[in-house]
């Protein structure tokens, strides 16, 4: 599964997210993580969202469900799990 990460450097949500996503190891994870300050266009569509989880398959970016700060690895693997 193709999992891209919409963030920025020192942003401690997203931070949060991508370390639970690499504890999975149930599901093969590809992690892409986007930089929000490197393109505008990103910045502009999620600089009050971030963390954004997407999959991406077969070229379609599809967004996922923001999950919680508290979201546990059970939960997070259940919702990727999902799709």
């Amino acid at each position: 599964m193709h999992l891209i990460i919409y963030s920025k450097p020192g942003c401690h949500l997203c931070e949060g997210l991508i370390e639970k996503l690499g504890q999975i190891t149930n599901l093969p994870l590809e992690l892409e993580i986007r930089d929000i300050t490197t393109n505008a266009e990103w910045g502009d569509r999620y600089q009050y969202e971030i963390p954004v989880l997407c999959t991406l398959v077969a070229g379609v970016e599809t967004s996922l469900p923001r999950p919680s700060p508290r979201v546990s690895i059970a939960q997070l693997e259940k919702l990727l799990g999902a799709k």
